[in-house]
């Protein structure tokens, strides 16, 4: 990627304007700057630019990869189905799998990912406790058809992932690499530009109990995070306390407020069936009050959920103590005689499971609905009015919540899941039949773990942290080419011809440096615009004017700053990139 490319040969069909269905700005950008094109929904072809940056996301990724010792493969996208119906996730990955029959009426899917896959490699392969333990990787395209595709490159049906498989002989063993691995991907992030959180996380459809999101950190994110900050900027870690986590899993320490009565009162409550009506009509805050839910699980038991008022039921938590946990709907509601908007735990209908947030412990009086329309208990007490037959951590934590660490009030973001690192334990293992030739001769399961980075993901992540209302600021470890050389005219004898000689004088000072010249027979406003959007992290301006006075003129794009330097000059003015962590390409810097 060192040669000196020239726009006038370079397929960069730029746009004026946002495309109609793009939301996000790295959907908006990334189209506007001719990087990449929508070709169906979910699926978007890479343009010459676009392809530039996705090769150093995935160098820097395979870098940092090698660097641990992981060893590169390729699999095929296309899976066998006995493979999946061997781990039993055939059934279990839903309408996201990509089903297909081949002419033989075989079943076959496009991976979302390669558990299965890797898991049946290795089993006629890797016989001996002294061949491990081995990490394999690859960088490949998958395939989720997802419900509803938007954002761009965020949420699409094909995107390209590096997933990466350790085998173990020993739990022991598999936390190194994992640590080995999180180290890394912290590291990716950091080479990438990106502002990231590491954060507690649901290992999902993949499996395993401990897993970790690299979250980085951006308004447009679909998922939401919550960390302890101490006190400290929210850009920095606390030195006392790491604690972060995706609010999926996050542990819910509320801040309850009790309303003290002596004895559990009935009161009318006309027309009032929500939380938000209830705490106005008692002059309360919503966390003085509790909520009701009502669902059933997979074995059919009906479950009513109490949590604190200004909180939200968390599913996945939910599904972990009532496996399949769904809300009843309107009629089956009805059917259990429990009454919309004014439900309780006084007097719940025999039958029915009582559970409640562990948070709600700490109150020993509840303000509840009274199984009654049209009215609500106040002081109800845990114990005397009603007993609760399951306690467990059922909400979903926000700011303001309790670090379950230190005790600092979290802070709330949004982010987006660019890498995540799992410890899958033997659950592949065991159901495909691989297992090792332990040091006492016995057959054991493999201990594995699987480490996965969105690579498309990362690339609009890194645009949705670095941009303006003009266009991308790539860092220049990721950007289409590191300086643009923008001469005012071109085909004349003096400002072109100076322009080449410098880009040719940059190249033999830094070999390393990629330089594109911008040869467009265009006007410099265009050529300015283009160069914005495109995000070319230096541009330096050669016109008339300043090569009169021995000047061209640089601005670097990451902070609007311009200055005049002599043309003579310049190339030990560029010096100032090894200043910058971000102009930092393969493991060392861009000037030597």
């Amino acid at each position: 990627m060192s040669e000196i490319l020239y726009m006038s040969n370079l397929y960069v069909p730029t746009l004026k304007e946002d495309p109609a269905d793009a939301e996000i700005a790295s959907h908006k950008l990334l189209m506007r700057a001719g990087m990449i094109r929508k070709v169906a929904s979910g699926i978007y072809a890479f343009l010459p630019l676009g392809m530039r940056v996705l090769q150093k996301v995935e160098n820097i990724v395979r870098e940092e990869m090698n660097a641990t010792g992981a060893q590169e493969i390729l699999m095929p996208a296309l899976q066998p189905a006995e493979l999946w119906l061997e781990s039993g996730r055939w059934d279990d990955y839903g309408p996201e799998l990509m089903r297909m029959n081949d002419r033989h009426d075989h079943g076959f899917c496009l991976g979302p990912t390669h558990e299965e896959l890797i898991t049946a490699l290795v089993r006629n392969e890797l016989r001996s406790y002294r061949q491990l333990p081995t990490t394999l990787y690859q960088i490949q395209t998958k395939y989720r058809d997802e419900i509803r595709p938007r954002f761009g490159l965020l949420r699409s049906r094909e995107f390209i992932m590096k997933d990466a498989y350790s085998f173990h002989s020993s739990v022991e063993s598999l936390q190194e690499t994992y640590d080995q691995m999180s180290e890394a991907y912290g590291t990716i992030c950091e080479r990438c530009g990106l502002d990231y959180r590491p954060v507690e996380a649901d290992s999902g459809q993949i499996g395993g109990k401990v897993t970790t999101e690299f979250m980085a950190l951006a308004d447009s994110g679909e998922a939401e995070l919550v960390w302890c900050d101490c006190g400290f900027a929210a850009d920095v870690y606390c030195p006392n306390c790491d604690y972060a986590a995706n609010t999926e899993v996050a542990e819910c320490i509320t801040q309850p407020q009790e309303y003290e009565v002596a004895a559990m009162e009935k009161i009318s409550t006309p027309g009032v069936t929500t939380i938000a009506a209830l705490a106005e009509f008692l002059g309360i805050d919503e966390a003085a009050t509790v909520k009701a839910l009502v669902g059933k699980d997979e074995k059919g038991q009906v479950i009513a959920v109490f949590i604190p008022g200004d909180h939200e039921l968390n599913e996945i938590k939910i599904d972990r103590v009532f496996a399949g946990f769904q809300l009843l709907d309107d009629e089956e509601l009805e059917a259990t005689g429990l009454p919309k908007g004014s439900i309780g735990p006084v007097g719940v209908p025999e039958g029915i499971i009582v559970a409640a947030d562990q948070n709600l412990e700490k109150i020993a009086r509840w303000v509840v609905g009274a199984n009654e329309d049209g009215f609500h208990y106040v002081g109800a007490a845990q114990g005397e009015d009603f007993k609760v037959d399951v306690w467990a951590d059922l909400s979903t934590a926000k700011a303001g919540d309790i670090c379950p660490n230190c005790g600092t009030p979290l802070e709330e973001a949004r982010g987006i899941e660019v890498s995540q690192v799992f410890q899958l334990g033997d659950k592949y293992s065991k159901a495909l039949g691989a297992v090792y030739s332990a040091e006492d001769g016995s057959d054991q399961p493999f201990i594995m773990g699987c480490y996965g980075v969105g690579i498309t993901r990362t690339l609009a992540a890194v645009v949705e942290q670095h941009n303006d209302e003009y266009g991308i600021k790539w860092p220049a470890s990721v950007a289409p080419a590191h300086l643009c050389i923008i001469p005012l005219t071109v085909g004349d004898d003096e400002v072109y011809p100076a322009a080449l000689r410098l880009a040719q004088t940059l190249k033999e000072s830094f070999p390393k440096l990629e330089i594109v010249i911008d040869d467009r027979k265009e006007r410099p406003g265009v050529k300015f615009a283009d160069a914005d959007l495109i995000g070319w992290p230096t541009q330096v301006v050669v016109g008339k004017r300043g090569l009169a006075e021995g000047k061209v003129e640089v601005k670097r794009r990451a902070t609007g700053e311009k200055f005049d330097v002599s043309f003579d000059s310049l190339a030990d003015s560029l010096s100032f990139l090894n200043r910058y962590k971000q102009t930092y390409i393969g493991r060392g810097p861009i000037v030597q």
